[in-house]
């Protein structure tokens, strides 16, 4: 009975040590929760979990985003393809035809275009800016392309120059960034816009328990999807279960290297006790790797966000990012190639219930408001960044 008795007294001693670790150690449940890959600090299902989900390598993208990014896309001419002439005029307008992020999608529409045949092209700004964008949608106009691919960089700028583009009877796809939708027939969208918010909170609240001061460094405050976006990082944060992840600040980059990487070195400067930055643009993210190193925060300041393997891979090897998430941007241009050709041959009009098959990714159904989605965004990391070669 001694014996017993004495055991029980250890059982209880050791359970009260326990609970004094987590209340020492200020998390609580939350390294319950944090430790599951697969539930939320919210106690939800993750998306994107497990990571191991991740997808098959991009062996069939073609050309490695590395080769994309050498040469900016504003000199490319419009390139005949194997279909010969009498093909759709296909032409990508990006943010901007610097960033490697469209370089890559653009691989995707030359692929689709080498397989319906026709010609593609992709002109755009060398820095993101609307107004721009709205003079290349004139001149393309002009031009009488069959069809105009636009990733805005504002919503409403470019509408009435792509409506008059469309009373002329041009196609028009947005993609990746959203235009108004009385200015174009479908919008490709690369997943959907809560999955996407949703899993760059998810993801952080994993990497700090479910603890700590949070900020958010953005493109431009004018950008279609990265306000949408964040507007659903805003949403998941306020469940219950995250009360102790606090948005700090939200500051924008502009989606220009030198700008995101100043204002990362202005918010681990006015927060000195910032644990995590989300960074939903591949630009941004970036350039926050290269100053979170900088400053030996590496490991200290927690970053993930939207960003290409490709750019993230010396970060991850180096332990400055541990996961971040994205989707294929190659299989975002071809999406929206096939989806532009479909329009201007009347297989489609933007209808919701409109069906369209894209090649190598099979059929695709129009949904409300003309959104067509590519698939759900999916995790990178250590363990599987060294798959994927865009």
């Amino acid at each position: 009975m001694k014996t017993g008795a004495m055991m029980v007294r250890l059982v209880a001693v050791l359970a009260l040590m326990a609970m004094a670790v987590g209340v020492i150690g200020g998390r609580g449940l939350g390294v319950a929760r944090a430790q599951d890959a697969n539930m939320t600090c919210a106690g939800e299902p993750a998306l994107g979990a497990p990571s191991a989900d991740a997808g098959t390598p991009m062996a069939d993208a073609g050309t490695p985003m590395a080769d994309a990014a050498a040469t900016p896309m504003a000199d490319a001419a419009a390139s005949p393809a194997a279909g010969g002439e009498g093909g759709p005029n296909v032409a990508f307008l990006p943010k901007d035809v610097v960033n490697p992020y469209f370089g890559t999608a653009f691989q995707g529409a030359q692929e689709a275009n080498a397989e319906l045949g026709g010609e593609v092209q992709q002109v755009g700004p060398q820095e993101s800016s609307a107004a721009e964008q709205v003079t290349w949608v004139q001149t393309l106009t002009q031009q009488q392309v069959d069809a105009i691919a636009i990733s805005a960089n504002d919503t409403n700028a470019p509408a009435q120059a792509l409506k008059d583009a469309m009373a002329q009877g041009i196609a028009v796809v947005s993609y990746d960034s959203d235009v108004a939708p009385d200015a174009r027939n479908i919008f490709v969208n690369q997943a959907s816009s809560e999955d996407i918010g949703r899993i760059q909170v998810q993801i952080m609240g994993r990497l700090l328990s479910c603890e700590g001061e949070i900020a958010i460094l953005s493109a431009a405050s004018t950008m279609t999807n990265q306000n949408t976006w964040i507007s659903f990082m805003e949403d998941e944060l306020a469940k219950p279960g995250y009360e102790n992840l606090t948005l700090v600040d939200t500051v924008y980059g502009d989606d220009n290297p030198q700008l995101s990487f100043d204002r990362t070195i202005e918010l681990l400067t006015a927060y000195p006790d910032l644990q995590g930055i989300i960074s939903p643009t591949t630009v941004g993210m970036t350039a926050a790797q290269e100053a979170i190193a900088q400053e030996g925060r590496s490991g200290e300041v927690q970053l993930t966000g939207l960003n290409l393997p490709s750019l993230a891979r010396s970060a991850v090897e180096d332990g400055t990012v541990q996961e971040f998430a994205l989707w294929k941007p190659a299989d975002l241009g071809y999406l929206a190639y096939y989806a532009a050709v479909a329009l201007v041959n009347g297989e489609i009009t933007g209808a919701e219930g409109d069906t369209f098959t894209a090649g190598r990714l099979g059929e695709y159904t129009v949904g409300a408001n003309g959104e067509v989605l590519l698939g759900p965004p999916f995790i990178f990391n250590a363990e599987n960044i060294g798959e994927f070669d865009f």
